[in-house]
């Protein structure tokens, strides 16, 4: 866990790594690069976050706390668990399809690494259990692999877009397009195959 730094510092440590991080993948990324990017030494940098991983879950950290903020955000959906359900999966896309940068880490991710995320996988666990109880959602499928699946989806589609586009040339015709509509399209395949019938 990183010890208490200035915020200006911490401000600018952070922005680096995040760029490095995604720029170059944890393996490829060099703490020179980040100190330097950053206007700060290595051994403060080792003596915050002790190490390059833990440098790596910081920057985790930090964006999983903006993806739970942008959710938390959101107005109290009412309706359906299953249009509620619908609507934070919305916010998720829309939110990961701004942050490039945090779908490129999350790619590289590995299950320790992800921890941060859990809150936003809760609050989907969440609403598939609540869904359950009240008959909407499959008893047969588990809330907890549901949820990481429906991230996964996100992820996967978004750090993979241009090959998606260049691999079909009439849906990638129009690159806005295909990514509202595979938005739409990973949503109500979540959304579809929970629901009960």
């Amino acid at each position: 866990m990183a010890r208490k730094i200035s915020n200006t510092r911490a401000l600018r440590i952070m922005a680096a790594a995040r760029d490095e991080f995604a720029r170059s993948g944890f393996d490829g990324a060099r703490i020179e690069r980040i100190t330097r990017t950053a206007g700060v030494n290595k051994q403060l940098l080792f003596y915050y976050y002790q190490s390059k991983r833990g440098l790596f879950q910081a920057v985790l950290g930090q964006a999983a706390a903006e993806l739970e903020g942008a959710l938390a955000n959101l107005p109290t959906a009412s309706g359906r668990s299953l249009e509620r359900l619908e609507g934070v999966l919305q916010a998720q896309f829309d939110f990961l399809a701004r942050r490039s940068d945090l779908v490129a880490i999350l790619a590289q991710g590995n299950r320790t690494d992800l921890a941060p995320l859990a809150p936003a996988i809760k609050r989907l666990v969440v609403l598939l259990a609540e869904g359950q109880g009240l008959g909407q959602v499959r008893d047969d499928i588990d809330p907890h692999l549901t949820a990481a699946q429906a991230l996964i989806l996100m992820v996967g589609y978004l750090q993979l877009e241009s090959v998606v586009a260049a691999s079909a040339p009439p849906l990638g015709a129009d690159e806005q397009s295909l990514r509202q509509r595979w938005k739409q399209a990973a949503v109500q395949l979540v959304v579809a195959g929970v629901a009960t019938r």
